[in-house]
């Protein structure tokens, strides 16, 4: 993460904020607890398609 940008007009950051954003910043995949998150079966993992080969699903707006 890049240093803390503070745009004219804006009002300086609270220590509380400060502290959120180093909590909060990017983590390397090693730092990523996945444990919680279970194991996809073969199953599963045969059911996916590349995006391009995927049905676009139309624009109702249009």
């Amino acid at each position: 993460m890049g240093s803390i940008r503070i745009y004219k007009g804006m009002p300086p950051l609270t220590e509380e904020q400060i502290r959120r954003l180093e909590e909060n910043k990017p983590k390397s995949d090693d730092e990523i607890d996945f444990s919680d998150i279970p194991r996809m079966t073969k199953e599963e993992l045969s059911r996916f398609k590349p995006a391009r080969l995927r049905k676009q699903k139309q624009n109702l707006a249009s």
